[in-house]
């Protein structure tokens, strides 16, 4: 039984290596260019997942140790913490690191610039998310306003998919309005008042 344990303990760790190495091959690539976090999230990186270290982080963005807590206290790229208070950095901080860095060893923006710019960038990235959903072939999503205005998208739920798929059937057993006005015809009654409405039949 102990070694079984140890076995899947030593599974695990080797497994946690694996991932963690693919995030850090993941942001060299964010870091170079050749990827972005909408690619990353598409094939299944969790962008937001606190994977690096301060030391890694650094090293990932060339970004000074000293810099990233400015960066923190600042509020530019504000990382997550352990319970023991440790910074550790997503894809997305890892991605906002390299553009802070390129835009102030490059092109000399200021820190009050680069928190703009970053700014816009996130907006822009939110709304080419947006259009990528309205993009869903129809009947795939359902949108909603949230509280602050913006657009929201709404997983179907399983029970109203099983409900229409039973509303359909239902309506599929319906007698056709031909054999439901012959049998009235025969029964001396008029169709002009009555009428059946199903609503919400695509």
């Amino acid at each position: 039984m102990a070694r079984s344990s140890r076995t899947s303990q030593a599974s695990q760790a080797r497994a946690a290596r694996q991932i963690k190495r693919l995030y850090e091959m993941c942001a060299m690539a964010i870091v170079a260019g050749r990827a972005d976090l909408d690619g990353a999230a598409e094939v299944g990186f969790d962008i937001e997942l606190p994977v690096f270290s301060v030391g890694a982080a650094g090293e990932l963005a060339n970004v000074h140790p000293q810099t990233l807590r400015q960066y923190d206290r600042l509020g530019l790229v504000v990382p997550q913490r352990t319970e023991g208070g440790a910074r550790r950095y997503s894809l997305r901080d890892i991605s906002r690191l390299a553009q802070a860095q390129q835009l102030s060893q490059e092109e000399g923006i200021n820190l009050a610039g680069i928190t703009r710019i970053l700014e816009l960038e996130e907006e822009n990235r939110e709304l080419r998310r947006q259009v990528e959903r309205l993009r869903k072939p129809a009947g795939s999503s359902v949108f909603a306003a949230d509280a602050d205005g913006g657009i929201v998208e709404v997983e179907r739920s399983q029970r109203a998919r099983m409900w229409r798929r039973q509303l359909r059937a239902d309506a599929r057993q319906l007698p056709s309005r031909e054999s439901v006005r012959a049998e009235r015809a025969e029964e001396g009654g008029d169709m002009g008042s009555r009428s059946v409405v199903v609503w919400g039949i695509r």
